[in-house]
């Protein structure tokens, strides 16, 4: 939101400096991200000066050329000009040595000393194109002033100059969403008044009557309208054009520009209609039927729903209410008479047809979050005023205001010592009732320690007790609450830590002391991700998309990992162990869903090489151990791995306790990592958060150090390509559960000599009895039912 210092001056005397200004707003919490000037003409007309022409003849080198002399008020320069309307005895523009000219749709040009045609020019005289004036290029402007020789071109013109502020305006202060609403902040924070302005307003006539009937009263509590007939729609004058030019808005004409111009000075949002178009002289506030279609000012025909709450003459609808006019019923050159219109809308009507039809305005942002309802009257006199001043005309009616039910203030009850515990110091009951009265908020009763409060409606976020304690706190200043020697906070509710994010400080702990970086990436991606995945139909889209590239949520952690390694790959970091918590999202024959997740990724090389060693690349195997490591921490075994197929894998498997998915994980398919720009080897795992919550083992199991020896025996078996060590591994377990401590592999051969669809695993048991030494005999028997199992089972030769 942009907010002119100039501006803020209609409301409130400031002698500070801008940048003083912004700091002050800054550490109130309305954050000034940045500053910027704004001259009514781009440069400032600095280096520009009137002159005089003193002497004009013909260029003795060029036909087209004219060598005059010229009086800048401090000497007199020579200039050639090529104007046919050059002449001596003219107050003329000149720009002068060093001057930088920033001419329309044209590159800014620095005026030099120059010879041309061999005559010597030292500057330029100038067209009112040449300076951001306007178009003509006919020839110089040549002035009707007394004004003397050197006088700045900025005085002339009546340059005005600006310091705009961008705040960052959180959703909670809707009040600050105006000039006046930043003002009052400042009256409180400054210590200062503001500035009252009476408006002295009385119809003309009441020859243009309007009915105003309001169908929906929760829809619409407060409605105010006024005639003005007579008006000439036209260009907007300077003043007007510079304020809204000031904070980025593009003038219209003097009706659009003044209701802009009050949005942005009070916050209240106006909206004129063309009164031949207000068929019957009725204006009825209602809900039509749902389908009725509607075509807004953008030329856009749309459907509107039983929810949209509008602005109807006798026949047929003219506006969305709060959110968007009309195509016909808008204010047009040929408009001579117009109705007025200034109303509280409910938030959540306006917030719901705003999402339906995808539509932000300057007004839907102000009425979806909370407006004054005892703004509009005096803003709809302010503005017929200022229309009777800009766009002449005749006020042509009584003010209709229509409020049945007035909004009442906010009451809270809070005390001075509850409000110095939570603030953590003691502040003065005198300086906590001055800072409320600052800011509107009275004390309607108070007894020893306690208050009660009454808040004018329009601060929406001020209604809890909580609320009161931070309007005291960032009007005293968060810098004037010294530290003490000890620290200590008080909250107004508890917040028990859940196990859930125990878990996760657990598992980011494992993770970050090997190596591996945590990530937070978007929600929202690209809906071709899902094509990849073959989820399209289950994709979750976004109505009101900021863009197509945001415009689903995401149904996996991938491809927003693959953003970020192909970001740092771009800046050649290569070797990347990340990590991410987060959310997918679902669209199901219920309803929607959302999922919790981890994500790991592996890429690059594991170590960098050394004179010790070389580089070690990533692999399945380095992945593998992280995600076991994880696995162990959690206290979760007696999982399956099994193999898996998957779109976003091209090798892959799954790790599945009691049937259910713990994690996959594997390389990702190079299709997937060519969609997100990533042109190296990606590993990548999916464990499924909810279910590892659900399995969480916080019981740590113990046993003693066994006394006695463990012995341990090797296998080499010749197997089938497809039996995986898994299989090997958990038949084994279950021949001998008691003795077998640990099974390795320490070597696979795959070659002619044991054929084409075989391979050998060479194997390693470790055995070991926690009660006595194992015997020769115990052990032979045990290898012997472990091959016995191996060869019926799964066909295994043993090599001997």
């Amino acid at each position: 939101m942009k907010i002119s210092y100039n501006w803020l001056k209609d409301h409130i005397e400031l002698t500070e400096q801008a940048d003083d200004i912004a700091n002050i707003l800054t550490k109130s919490g309305l954050e000034v991200e940045k500053t910027e000037v704004y001259e009514s003409i781009k440069g400032g007309l600095e280096g520009l000066i009137v002159a005089e022409v003193l002497t004009c003849e013909k260029h003795p080198d060029a036909d087209k050329l004219k060598k005059t002399t010229v009086n800048t008020g401090n000497g007199i320069v020579p200039v050639v000009c090529g104007a046919p309307n050059v002449a001596a005895g003219q107050k003329v523009i000149l720009a002068t040595v060093g001057a930088t000219l920033y001419p329309k749709d044209h590159d800014p040009i620095t005026i030099k000393k120059a010879k041309i045609r061999g005559e010597v020019s030292e500057g330029m005289i100038c067209a009112e194109d040449e300076i951001g004036l306007g178009t003509s290029h006919e020839g110089i402007m040549v002035l009707d002033t007394d004004l003397p020789a050197g006088t700045p071109a900025s005085v002339y013109f009546n340059i005005e100059s600006d310091t705009v502020f961008e705040i960052g305006l959180t959703p909670n202060r809707a009040d600050a969403a105006s000039h006046l609403g930043v003002a009052r902040d400042l009256k409180a924070l400054l210590k200062k008044n503001l500035k009252t302005k009476e408006i002295s307003f009385s119809p003309d006539n009441t020859s243009q009557k309007v009915e105003v009937i309001v169908e929906n009263k929760e829809a619409c509590p407060r409605y105010a309208g006024v005639t003005i007939s007579n008006l000439k729609v036209q260009e907007s004058p300077d003043w007007l054009k510079n304020k809204l030019k000031s904070i980025g808005l593009s003038p219209i004409n003097n009706v659009v520009d003044i209701t802009n111009y009050i949005l942005h000075d009070l916050g209240q949002p106006l909206h004129a209609f063309d009164l031949a178009k207000v068929k019957g002289n009725k204006v009825i506030v209602k809900t039509v039927a749902a389908g009725t279609k509607f075509v807004t000012l953008d030329g856009v025909e749309r459907k509107l729903s039983a929810n949209d709450l509008m602005i109807c003459n006798e026949s047929e609808p003219m506006c969305i209410a709060g959110v968007f006019g009309g195509l016909e019923s808008g204010v047009t050159d040929q408009t001579t008479a117009i109705f007025l219109e200034s109303a509280y809308f409910s938030p959540d009507y306006i917030r719901k047809t705003g999402q339906h039809h995808g539509l932000k305005t300057d007004a839907s942002f102000r009425f979806e979050r909370g407006t004054d309802p005892n703004m509009p009257v005096y803003a709809l006199k302010k503005a017929a005023t200022l229309l009777k001043e800009v766009a002449g005309g005749e006020i042509s009616s009584d003010i209709i205001d229509i409020y049945p039910e007035p909004i009442k203030n906010f009451e809270v009850q809070t005390s001075y010592s509850r409000i110095n515990r939570l603030i953590g110091k003691s502040i003065p009951k005198e300086v906590v009732k001055e800072i409320l009265g600052n800011l509107d908020i009275k004390v309607i009763s108070e007894q020893e320690d306690d208050i009660h409060l009454s808040i004018p409606p329009y601060r929406v976020d001020v209604q809890r007790e909580a609320d009161i304690v931070e309007e005291v706190l960032r009007i005293y200043g968060y810098d004037n609450i010294e530290l003490g020697d000890r620290l200590s906070s008080a909250y107004l509710a508890d917040f028990p830590l859940k196990e859930e994010d125990k878990i996760k400080r657990t598992i980011s702990k494992v993770l970050s002391d090997n190596g591996f970086n945590e990530t937070v990436t978007n929600s929202l991606t690209k809906p071709g991700y899902a094509d990849l995945l073959n989820v399209r139909d289950t994709s979750v889209e976004i109505l009101n998309k900021l863009s197509e590239d945001l415009g689903v949520m995401r149904q996996s952690l991938l491809f927003s990992g693959l953003e970020v390694i192909t970001y740092n790959i771009n800046r050649k970091q290569k070797d990347l162990k990340l990590f991410e918590f987060g959310k997918t999202y679902h669209k199901t024959d219920k309803g929607y869903e959302e999922k919790n997740h981890l994500a790991l990724f592996m890429t690059g090389n594991v170590s960098a090489e050394s004179w010790m060693a070389s580089a070690k690349p990533v692999d399945f195997y380095a992945l593998k151990t992280e995600v076991v490591r994880v696995l162990t921490k959690l206290n979760l075994k007696d999982y399956e791995l099994k193999p898996l197929e998957s779109p976003e894998f091209s090798l892959a498997v799954s790790l599945v306790k009691n049937g259910k998915e713990l994690v996959r994980l594997g390389e990702v398919a190079s299709k997937i990592s060519k969609a997100a720009d990533v042109k190296q080897t990606v590993f990548y795992a999916d464990f499924n958060m909810d279910l590892l919550i659900k399995q969480f083992n916080n019981n740590i199991e113990y046993k003693e150090i066994s006394k006695y020896p463990e012995v341990r025996r090797d296998l080499s078996l010749v197997l089938d390509k497809k039996v995986s060590f898994d299989e090997i591994r958990n038949l084994a377990i279950k021949t001998e559960r008691k003795l077998i401590t640990d099974i390795n592999v320490f070597d696979v051969y795959e070659g002619k000599n044991i054929g084409e669809d075989k391979k050998s695993y060479s194997i390693s048991f470790i055995l070991q009895d926690y009660e006595k030494t194992l015997t020769d005999k115990v052990i032979d028997n045990t290898m012997q039912k472990l091959m016995d199992a191996f060869e019926k089972q799964l066909g295994a030769v043993i090599r001997k």
